[in-house]
């Protein structure tokens, strides 16, 4: 349901609508905020566990009961879990594990609030004088239920649900008024700049049109016009005309939020009224990390709920929340930042966050989205990236070294469990040729044996008190995960058995194709815009990250020249593997003689960290006078700042680094400060026996396996690391590509559009080439 319900724009007419679940969230919780890990049902449990009390009801038993009502301008809707008239009986049903005495006060007193709620929406709507209110919890391992009744009188539930609605109304009508301004500030909004950046424009229709035909739009646009402002103005402009609810900016990477906000500020500026949040991982925002979530070890969440109220109304009066705002407002009230900036989601109008906040699989956003029925805008920045982070989201590893760990900390009934689990991982592996081996199916004794340590740990671990952390603990969260992606397993994932050196190894089911679970996510937007200066081909996303058939494209025509960066294939050298130790000397002395032509600062990248340290020690031995620096593996921040800075204006040197590192996007030095690019691979994944796989299951799927798992992901890198060199319109520089393969029309066809492609020997400067024929072309 809409949290708070309000016209497109001038006063509020119309009721302000909000389902019985948030109007109880806000008015009827109290007490600690305590969310230390208790197992509970998944949803697939919670929904089989209403059903089956359901079904245990007599004929005249209604499900899903749909109800409405009005307490002076609020309008309240939900659904009674069940009804039953001839007894004048409605029931609210809960699913948990474990024992009924463990649940927390403050749960309870949730529960009894919504199905109050329901009792006197059912009074209201029969003339009912009374009605027996009944909590119905269901223990989803044995499927008994315990019930909990009251038979409460009309005019009882009626004052409890004029005193939640009370205490609701005075914020709900100060939103409503903020709504209704933003509507009328957001209709008149002004574009932030005198005018439109070259391909600025273009990108902003696009993305306006998608949003009111709620399509998705999939778009390639260069660096260095405005894509943040492009995505964000059209979606607030159109605010009213759209419906929207919400706009989520999604993430890959701190420094891309840090970006939109500033961004917001800008568009901010003609709509006072347009409040923005800034969700940050909780590792970030905890204030007592290593402490549990409860009020007994934690003063943020002591009385968490009884001081929120006031925390909730000073960020109201914030237009930005970020991070440093929201830990001022929290520490000021004495309330926990992280589930404040929580419980803000919902009372905000655009939200800046990682990706994992609405295309995880326990995501806050779309869990909300679902829940509250909002019409949502989503935007996802360097959408490229979006493949391997939802790759990494549905996939699960189980770790032998954690298990044993596991079984020597674990109380005799579970270490039996966790040894079963042991044999049968032992038998998967005792028949195992080499260090890996990859399989379409999950062995059946080891999945059962899953299946059964995972029910009984959760048993255990409910009986007692919530848990702290330790290696029973994390192993019992992989292993639920690993077979909640198990109940899912298809043709996208494969099962997988990995070898260490000392025979422990790892157990994995990895997700290669993320789109069934992503196409949900796409479903429940308005329009989801997927955009990036490096996500082409279009089919290829749009196949493996599930965009729905319909989908917009647009493909920004680039403001740069051809004349801004000369791109020069080397013919004569090669970067396969074979051919490394042979043409290096010619690489090294390739990239001496354009640095000798035109000082600079210069970027050399390389497959490997291997093979960029064979060729940083070549070219220092042969060019000592050069001044270089280069990336090492596992590089800290504070070295990956001091590498960046080296590049100032002026300068002169040569950075050594990995392509698809940290330094072949994401870094932005306009100028002088960059003047070239040497690119000594095609970024081809490694053919190995994981990539096969994967291979192998691209053609089943798509029928185009080596360009989905090798050349499309490589070329992706390449053409990145080269938009290290041109970013504004301004800008001059050169590429090399140094490998004969670039050559090729299969991958010249691949390379920007704008790129006009010479090509030369490494050891001489060839003048300039024809431009390449249209068939050459994208």
């Amino acid at each position: 349901m809409h949290t708070v319900s309000v016209p497109s724009a001038g006063p509020s007419v119309a009721a302000m609508t909000v389902s019985v679940r948030t109007l109880c969230a806000f008015a009827a919780k109290a007490g600690d905020l305590d969310i230390r890990f208790v197992p509970a049902p998944s949803a697939l449990e919670g929904m089989a566990g209403h059903r089956l009390v359901q079904a245990r009801r007599g004929p005249g038993y209604q499900k899903e009961v749909a109800l409405t009502s009005r307490c002076d301008s609020l309008q309240v809707r939900g659904r009674a879990d069940g009804f039953d008239a001839d007894k004048g009986r409605v029931e609210e049903i809960k699913t948990f594990r474990g024992e009924l005495e463990a649940m927390r006060s403050n749960h309870r007193a949730l529960h009894w609030a919504q199905a109050r709620c329901y009792g006197w929406m059912l009074c209201e709507r029969g003339s009912l004088a009374s009605i027996t209110v009944a909590l119905v919890y269901l223990e989803i391992a044995t499927g008994e239920e315990t019930v909990l009744e009251a038979r409460c009188t009309r005019e009882a539930l009626r004052a409890d649900f004029e005193a939640l609605c009370a205490r609701f109304m005075g914020w709900a009508k100060q939103e409503d008024t903020r709504r209704a301004v933003l509507a009328a500030q957001l209709d008149t909004l002004a574009f932030p700049h005198a005018g439109f950046r070259a391909g600025q424009r273009e990108l902003a229709q696009g993305v306006y049109r998608a949003a009111s035909a709620q399509r998705c739009l999939i778009a390639q646009a260069p660096t260095g016009i405005g894509k943040t402002v492009a995505t964000l103005y059209p979606l607030l402009r159109g605010w009213s005309t759209h419906q929207t609810d919400k706009i989520f900016y999604l993430t890959a990477k701190t420094p891309g939020r840090a970006v939109a906000l500033q961004a917001l500020d800008l568009i901010g500026a003609g709509a006072a009224a347009l409040r923005v949040l800034e969700l940050t991982a909780r590792d970030k925002a905890c204030e007592y990390p290593g402490r549990a979530c409860s009020g007994e070890t934690c003063p943020l969440a002591r009385g968490f709920y009884d001081r929120l109220a006031a925390a909730r109304h000073t960020a109201a009066t914030a237009r930005r929340l970020d991070r440093a705002r929201l830990r001022e407002i929290a520490l000021a009230h004495s309330v926990c930042p992280y589930y404040l900036a929580q419980e803000m989601v919902r009372w905000s109008d655009v939200v800046v966050a990682d990706y994992n906040y609405y295309f995880d699989s326990s995501a806050l956003l779309f869990a909300l989205t679902q829940q509250e029925e909002w019409r949502v805008a989503v935007l996802v920045d360097e959408a490229h990236n979006l493949l391997e982070r939802a790759r990494g989201m549905y996939s699960a590893t189980l770790d032998e070294r954690l298990l044993a760990t596991a079984q020597q900390a674990a109380p005799g009934p579970i270490r039996r469990v966790l040894a079963a689990v042991q044999r049968e991982w032992q038998g998967v592996q005792n028949a195992q040729q080499c260090t890996y081996e990859a399989r379409d199916a999950i062995p059946e004794r080891f999945h059962r044996s899953l299946e059964a340590a995972v029910s009984a740990i959760a048993e255990h671990l409910a009986a007692g008190p919530p848990p702290a952390q330790g290696p029973l603990l994390h192993i019992f969260f992989d292993m639920l995960h690993f077979a909640r992606m198990a109940e899912s397993f298809g043709l996208h994932s494969v099962f997988e058995s990995s070898l260490g050196a000392e025979q422990e190894g790892t157990l994995s089911l990895r997700n290669l194709v993320p789109s069934p679970f992503l196409k949900g996510r796409f479903a429940g937007s308005i329009t989801t815009v997927c955009f990036s200066a490096t996500i082409a081909p279009f089919g290829f996303y749009r196949d493996v990250l599930g965009l729905p058939d319909g989908s917009a494209e647009l493909d920004v025509v680039s403001p740069f020249r051809a004349d801004q960066l000369h791109v020069r294939v080397a013919l004569d050298l090669s970067t396969r593997f074979a051919d490394r130790a042979h043409s290096l000397h010619a690489l090294t002395a390739l990239i001496g003689s354009q640095f000798r032509e035109q000082p600079g600062n210069y970027l050399a990248f390389f497959s490997s960290f291997a093979y960029l340290e064979q060729a940083h020690t070549v070219f220092r031995r042969h060019h000592p006078d050069v001044a270089t620096w280069a990336q090492s593996s596992g590089m800290p921040e504070a070295e990956r700042e001091t590498f960046a800075a080296r590049f100032v204006a002026g300068g002169q040197g040569i950075g050594f680094a990995v392509l698809g590192g940290a330094f072949g996007e994401g870094l932005d030095l306009p100028g002088d400060r960059l003047i070239g690019a040497f690119i000594a691979s095609l970024g081809l994944p490694e053919h190995d026996a994981m990539n096969e796989v994967m291979r192998a299951r691209m053609e089943v799927l798509f029928g185009t396996g080596y360009d989905y798992t090798y050349l499309f992901p490589g070329l992706r890198k390449v053409v990145q690391a080269a938009g290290r060199v041109i970013r504004t319109e301004q800008d001059a520089g050169v590429v090399y590509l140094m490998d004969d393969r670039f050559a090729r029309p299969e991958i010249r066809r691949l390379l920007p559009s704008w790129w006009r492609v010479e090509t030369a020997l490494s050891g001489t400067r060839s003048p300039p080439l024809p431009s390449p024929s249209p068939s050459l072309s994208t």
